[in-house]
């Protein structure tokens, strides 16, 4: 389950606003902020639904490790845009002869 900590950090990391990721999540923003001010936790379904609208948009939750817990991008925005871009050209599919 991640953190408020780490759902903020995430949301900066893919420059997103509360609003943003209640929109995109479907949980309301003032449990978001509580959340992530460390006022209450919500329950998992909650902070697994937050996790996964911040994962589909770019963030990657890193585990206890020895370390701690964190965050990083999984790609970077130009990465990202790219990806975008070739998802929506469309066409046939077909298998790449790469050696």
């Amino acid at each position: 389950m991640i953190t408020g900590g780490q759902c903020r950090a995430a949301r900066a990391l893919i420059e997103w606003t509360r609003e943003k990721l209640a929109t995109n999540s479907n949980v309301d923003s003032v449990v978001i902020e509580e959340f992530e001010r460390r006022i209450s936790v919500p329950d998992e379904d909650v902070c697994r639904t937050l996790q996964t609208a911040l994962e589909n948009a770019g963030a990657a939750f890193i585990d206890e490790n020895g370390g701690g817990v964190g965050v990083r991008l999984k790609l970077n925005r130009s990465e990202v845009k790219r990806i975008g871009i070739l998802e929506n050209e469309g066409g046939i599919v077909g298998t790449d002869a790469v050696p």
